[in-house]
């Protein structure tokens, strides 16, 4: 498809060679696995840890979620330009830069002494989690090329991609409560360390693309747009929506967006090249990805402070609570999606996901006060996590499906962002619609002070309840596009994939 394609051929049949013969193969994938879930477990491991840190370093229930959105946003923002790196100096050494510099991050964030600096860590941990992500997926390309084993390797990546969130949330309650908010940050350090000796001895790769310039422009246009958006989202929740700088921060992200499109289309070496979104099943795949991750991540936000304030669950018992979904999400990846992937469509999969996961929403709205976890929340996470499970493999698979060498970076990148910006907006997005519509129920219903504690419990929940309707909404709207834009027949993988880097 594109240029650079001059010894592509002999090195793919190399590395097939490779894959086929090297019996270490599984153990490079369990180090790729172990860089990949740390990554995406962060995303949401200080969640159940965020009511003491937030306690700790005295944040405003505004201010609370950029602990969350400084490292999604970062995060987001950057994976083209991480991907495009990783195509310019090759798989392995970004990886390895990734991982070093990750756990530098994490040792500056659990060592915070006020929430600046808090902020300033998770987003310094997103900017090396966008160098480290695009360089795991492509390194899964290159070091499974049988189709069979490429099935299955993919299903343990789409299980972490789902999963870890989830896995996140227990390892983040175990930690706060049998040590201390801080190690949920401090815990990444021997994460890091294993996946970096374990990556020096198990990792192959092939030399970066010398001509694969990196694109400044492109990177302050779109990681400009997202930052300006997401902000506004934030700060819609003490200002108003009509407020003018909230309105003067939305109009000008989608500006810039507008702006990057346009100088994607002229640049000579685009971040983001857009003829892998112009692929029909490419950007629904991309978008997919992005919808289900609005939903989700606010979701991840509201049930963390439901059961720890309404419910009065302990950090290490919200965490165990997320438990069924976990395992829901890692059985709809692995046994359901894995299996049946090689034999079917991908939107066969996409869009039944995408409505279970719609259906587990619309089952979480019926939370109250005086709601039972076993009546209430765990058939909704059950459903939930079985339909992201089913949606997520599907997804990278064939958004990773049939890209030129040169590109297999920045797409991977590309998928990565659709993911990191969706959780970015959705927790922006759906912290600002919860808490208003509290303040809203709390300021009509307040009759009696002394019934000011039932009241302000009342009016967040009733908060969260109307947030999660919009999260069903967005989620229904991804099944819609993935059984529209996802055209795909099931996957004839050639014997040497395209995807297999350079």
């Amino acid at each position: 498809m594109e240029s650079g394609g001059r010894t592509v051929g002999a090195a793919a049949a190399q590395l097939q060679g490779g894959a086929e013969e090297d019996p270490r193969r599984w153990w490079a994938l369990v180090v790729i696995a172990m860089a990949q879930l740390m990554v995406v477990l962060d995303a949401t491991i200080v969640n159940i840890a965020l009511p003491s840190a937030q306690r700790a370093l005295g944040m405003s229930d505004g201010n609370r979620q950029w602990v969350i959105t400084a490292y999604t946003l970062a995060f987001g923002g950057l994976l083209l330009l991480g991907g495009r790196i990783a195509d310019l100096m090759g798989r392995k050494r970004t990886f390895l830069i990734g991982l070093v510099g990750f756990a530098a991050a994490s040792a500056l964030g659990g060592a915070a002494a006020n929430s600046g600096m808090l902020f300033g860590a998770r987003a310094l941990q997103g900017v090396f989690a966008a160098i480290l992500a695009p360089s795991a997926l492509s390194l899964l390309t290159t070091t499974f090329t049988d189709p069979k084993e490429r099935g299955k390797a993919f299903g343990i990546y789409g299980a972490l991609a789902g999963g870890g969130s989830a896995i996140g949330l227990i390892a983040g309650g175990l930690l706060t409560e049998y040590l201390d908010w801080r190690w949920c940050l401090y815990v990444n350090i021997p994460i890091a360390l294993l996946a970096f000796f374990g990556a020096m001895a198990l990792l192959h790769d092939l030399p970066g693309h010398r001509d694969a310039a990196l694109d400044v422009p492109g990177v302050l246009l779109g990681c400009g747009g997202l930052v300006a958006i997401v902000y506004g989202f934030s700060e819609a929740e003490p200002r108003g929506w009509s407020d003018g700088l909230v309105l003067t921060l939305l109009c000008a992200g989608a500006l810039l967006l507008v702006a990057f499109v346009w100088w994607q289309s002229r640049a000579a070496s685009p971040l983001l090249p857009l003829h892998i979104i112009k692929n029909r099943n490419r950007l629904g795949s991309f978008t997919t990805m992005g919808l289900a991750t609005i939903g989700m991540f606010g979701v991840f936000l509201f049930l963390t402070y439901y059961l720890q304030v309404t419910l009065e669950y302990s950090p290490v018992k919200t965490g165990l609570a997320y438990l069924p979904m976990t395992a829901a999400i890692i059985i709809g990846s692995t046994q359901i999606s894995a299996r049946l992937l090689p034999h079917t469509p991908p939107r066969y999969l996409m869009a039944p996901g995408m409505l279970l996961a719609t259906l587990g929403m619309v089952l979480l709205t019926r939370i109250t006060v005086n709601s039972e976890y076993a009546s209430h929340v765990l058939p909704a996470i059950v459903v939930l996590g079985l339909g992201m499970g089913l949606t997520f493999m599907p997804v990278f698979a064939t958004a990773t499906d049939g890209v030129a060498p040169r590109d297999s970076g920045v797409t991977s990148a590309t998928v990565n962002t659709f993911q990191q910006v969706g959780g970015s907006i959705g927790t922006a997005l759906l912290n600002t619609i919860a808490t208003t519509t509290a303040t809203t129920y709390v300021a009509s219903h307040l009759r009696d002070p002394a019934q000011k504690a039932l009241v302000t419990n009342e009016g967040m929940v009733h908060g969260f309840t109307v947030a999660i309707w919009w999260a069903a909404g967005f989620m229904f709207l991804g099944a819609v596009v993935a059984a529209l834009m996802v055209t795909a027949g099931a996957p004839k993988h050639a014997p040497v994939p395209d995807v297999s880097a350079g």
